[in-house]
């Protein structure tokens, strides 16, 4: 709901500071990449050859995807938007800092290549999986569904 954006904000703004300022600069660098609003958030659509981010009200999410991914990814990225609202300015330590360890880290990079886990057993994705759909009303990420698409990225 459009009205409750302005709350949305506030408390990014506030309570989420940190990660707000440093996903404003983020997005900033950017430049004129696509961007949007998706439910109050600032969606920036980067071009750069790795996934995506959430940092407060911003979210990064790669464009040369798939739609069906870039669908998910949305979603599961205002999720992590969620998370923020919630955790304030615990959510770097929480999710932030933990998810890019989890995302980077050559065990588990191998290991998911592998088939032995996803990106998305991690607590902080499946959680910004679920928060995402809760909160948005659309379709939960299923990344199962990207059989063909899945084999090309490396979560």
């Amino acid at each position: 709901m459009k009205i409750l954006y302005p709350i949305y904000w506030l408390i990014q703004w506030t309570w989420g500071f940190p990660q707000t300022i440093i996903g404003l600069i983020y997005t900033l660098m950017q430049g004129k990449a696509k961007r949007e609003l998706y439910h109050g958030a600032v969606v920036t659509y980067h071009n750069g050859n790795w996934g995506g981010i959430s940092l407060g009200m911003f979210t990064l999410v790669n464009g040369n995807r798939p739609p069906i991914w870039t669908k998910y990814a949305r979603v599961h990225e205002y999720g992590h938007t969620i998370q923020s609202l919630i955790l304030g300015p615990l959510y770097l330590f929480v999710i932030g800092i933990p998810s890019m360890i989890w995302c980077n880290s050559k065990k588990h990079i191998e290991r998911r290549a592998q088939g032995l886990e996803t990106y998305y057993d991690f607590y902080p994705e499946s959680g910004a999986n679920t928060l995402g759909a809760l909160v948005t009303g659309e379709e939960k990420p299923d990344w199962q569904k990207q059989t063909e698409e899945k084999k090309n990225f490396p979560y």
